[in-house]
């Protein structure tokens, strides 16, 4: 799988990755609103290492490097979350590097992302899981077409924790539209 966009290529990620990837994910700041965030390379190893290597596998995630075109620097990642048995709906999350913030790279991203899963791989649906305090994640998958399904109370333990999760969704039809 390798897609490209106009400034993006999206492609699966790498133990050569990893030093890119920990510059980013290790970021307590950027990262506040997920439940991981590595302390180690070790920690970047251990996650590209158990990573599906073939996109689409049900009950597995898939993880995707996201490239700036031009520079060919790594500025994030998507993981793609096939969670259901009869393979016909995913879950994505996206992380980028906070220099890359509010410049349209998240939303370029997911956007290939989504079309891919509906147009080549034939999902019916697509969810996002977001902490409700992420408003600017909110913001990015209603815009994307997502609606809210729903908001689970301290349904997530994150670093000691119970904190609560919110379901949006978006069907094939309604991305086709």
């Amino acid at each position: 799988m390798k897609l490209e966009t106009h400034r993006l290529i999206i492609r699966p990620i790498s133990l050569t990755d990893k030093h890119e990837i920990f510059a980013y994910r290790c970021d307590a700041e950027t990262n506040r609103y997920q439940g991981w965030v590595p302390k180690t390379l070790q920690d970047i190893e251990a996650f590209i290492q158990k990573v599906s290597k073939q996109v689409n596998v049900p009950e597995t995630w898939f993880q995707c490097a996201i490239l700036k075109k031009e520079s060919q620097k790594i500025i994030g990642d998507v993981g793609i979350h096939f969670f259901d048995r009869d393979n016909k709906q995913a879950e994505i999350g996206c992380t980028l590097n906070k220099a890359y913030h509010n410049r349209g790279y998240a939303t370029e991203s997911l956007s290939s992302i989504i079309d891919y899963l509906f147009s080549e791989l034939h999902k019916h649906r697509v969810i996002v899981s977001i902490d409700p305090e992420n408003k600017t994640s909110i913001r990015l998958v209603e815009r994307l077409g997502f609606r809210k399904e729903a908001h689970f109370i301290e349904s997530i333990l994150v670093n000691g924790k119970w904190v609560d999760d919110i379901v949006y969704a978006l069907l094939r039809a309604d991305w086709a539209s």
